[in-house]
């Protein structure tokens, strides 16, 4: 007989039943004392001291053991592409944690009465397409526990009912994907582009095919050539090769190792990256740099599975998994001649296009609450630490931004942000300081941001604006009679209305 494993929220009555201010035990304690499960996983969203008290509360109404694990919603507990990635990511431990225990598959069992109507609009598509599970509800009196049936053909109409018509995000969720393993939880993304690739780095991870990375820079190849090494099951390093950075010179021995007294400097045997990488990913960042000599014997080292070592004769056997990247097109590299079109072709087995940020619809401010969490976690044990904030200011100009540089160009803005400010929240005026602007990107952000979602024309103007007002002042060191001159305006009297319509102050 199959042992049984319950997932499910605790919610605010099992909160309050905990704190003695609802009588009785609430939907979880209610399930715990009236069914049998062998493996119990709960999730809550409280914080520290309510998950605390009702882990204590809990352990005195019932002897199941069970798993308490605190769980952050971005979104909060109504937002359905939330709700569903936690749902989903507590079903897969639950399942891992029962194989390690010998248990097998378990019976799973989803409790739709905690939490909110989300959550069981969620629990319901999950036990209706990728996990099939029993249902259960509660109610007080002597109902008590129930099963819950809902026939797989009335459950979209059950769920549409409960969500108040968000059908289209409804369907869109409850279809059949690969699961997202914890490999890939490190890449915050949930638009349609992101989902879309990593699913495809998902399906291709256990495959020994090379892998080529194609997006611009600061995309997150990296990000995403360990992630496939890490979700490969593979028992060997991960190495990461900068081939733009290899000594011209030095490139076989690097790559391929050498034998001692090979060479002047040659003190001692080298393995090279691709046999340090045995049995496990080699990856080779900035591919197109590589030249013409190098990728000769790159490209046998793909056919034979093998490598010559500098100074030696015979070749030996290697078994790495190649994962290349770059941020070139390497189509127009084989046209020119740049670029071996017979390496190009052994290598795009499996191609992943990263999205830049800007085709990355609604990924934007979670990266921003992501990343900030990660500047602060890393800064703390700094002099001086604040944790900081983002205020809705800065949000907006965020948001204008066109982030050519993709997600390096906004961490590495938010950082500087956060060591600017002086306060706990980071002000738009903060934000703005922090924004780069590199020679000739100014008329690409300016038009080639997207329309829609956070898009305003007459922000726009404004940043245009005050962007070369704040240059003419710098030029005429701050006289505004030559700063007026200098953007066409005929009186320094109407710089100054300008300069209080954007907020610029003299310096």
């Amino acid at each position: 007989m199959k042992a049984k494993a319950l997932v499910c929220w605790v919610g605010f009555t099992d909160l309050d039943c905990a704190r003695g201010k609802e009588p009785g035990l609430g939907p979880v304690a209610q399930a715990l004392t009236e069914r049998s499960f062998q493996r119990v996983t709960l999730l809550s969203d409280a914080n520290d001291a309510d998950r605390k008290l009702y882990q204590t509360w809990l352990k005195k109404q019932t002897n199941t053991p069970f798993h308490l694990h605190h769980v952050k919603l971005l979104r909060g507990p109504m937002d359905f592409g939330d709700v569903y990635d936690r749902a989903v990511e507590a079903v897969l431990t639950t399942l891992e944690a029962s194989k390690q225990a010998h248990h097998g598959g378990p019976e799973l069992c989803f409790h739709v009465s905690p939490g909110t109507s989300v959550m069981a609009a969620v629990w319901i598509i999950l036990a209706k397409t990728r996990f099939p599970a029993q249902l259960i509800g509660s109610k007080k009196g002597p109902q008590g526990v129930y099963d819950l049936s809902v026939p797989f053909e009335i459950s979209a109409e059950y769920i549409g009912d409960l969500l108040q018509g968000a059908d289209a995000a409804l369907r869109e969720q409850s279809e059949a994907k690969p699961p997202e393993t914890p490999m890939f939880e490190q890449i915050v993304g949930r638009s349609k582009a992101m989902r879309k690739v990593k699913s495809l780095a998902f399906k291709v991870a256990p495959r020994s095919a090379p892998v080529l990375l194609l997006g611009e820079s600061g995309t997150g190849k990296e990000l995403f050539a360990r992630a496939i090494h890490n979700a490969s099951g593979k028992r060997g390093k991960f190495v990461s090769v900068n081939c733009g950075a290899l000594s011209p010179h030095l490139i076989e021995s690097e790559l391929f190792g050498h034998k001692k007294g090979a060479f002047t400097g040659a003190d001692k045997d080298r393995s090279g990256h691709f046999r340090t990488a045995e049995d496990g990913t080699i990856f080779l960042d900035e591919l197109g740099e590589l030249p013409l000599a190098a990728q000769v014997k790159l490209l046998r080292v793909l056919q034979e599975e093998e490598v010559v070592p500098v100074g030696e004769s015979r070749p030996v056997k290697v078994n790495a998994r190649v994962v290349a990247a770059t941020n070139l097109d390497l189509n127009a590299k084989v046209a020119e001649g740049t670029f071996r079109g017979d390496l190009f072709y052994r290598l795009a087995v499996a191609i992943l296009e990263l999205p830049p940020l800007r085709a990355r619809e609604g990924d934007l401010q979670i990266l921003v609450d992501s990343l900030l969490q990660q500047i602060n976690d890393k800064s703390r044990s700094e002099p001086g630490f604040k944790s900081k904030k983002i205020s809705a200011g800065a949000r907006s100009v965020i948001s204008r931004h066109s982030w050519p540089g993709n997600v390096r160009e906004l961490y590495n803005t938010l950082m500087r942000a956060a060591i600017w400010s002086d306060g706990e929240s980071i002000t738009k005026e903060e934000m703005h300081e922090s924004l780069l602007s590199l020679p000739g990107s100014g008329d690409q952000g300016a038009f080639d941001r997207p329309l829609g979602g956070d898009f305003s024309l007459e922000e726009l103007l404004d940043d245009v604006s005050r962007h070369y007002i704040q240059r003419a002042l710098q030029d005429s060191n701050g006289v505004k009679s030559r700063a007026a001159e200098l953007v066409g305006f005929k009186s320094h009297q109407r710089l100054g209305d300008w300069m209080d319509k954007l907020g610029i102050k003299e310096a």
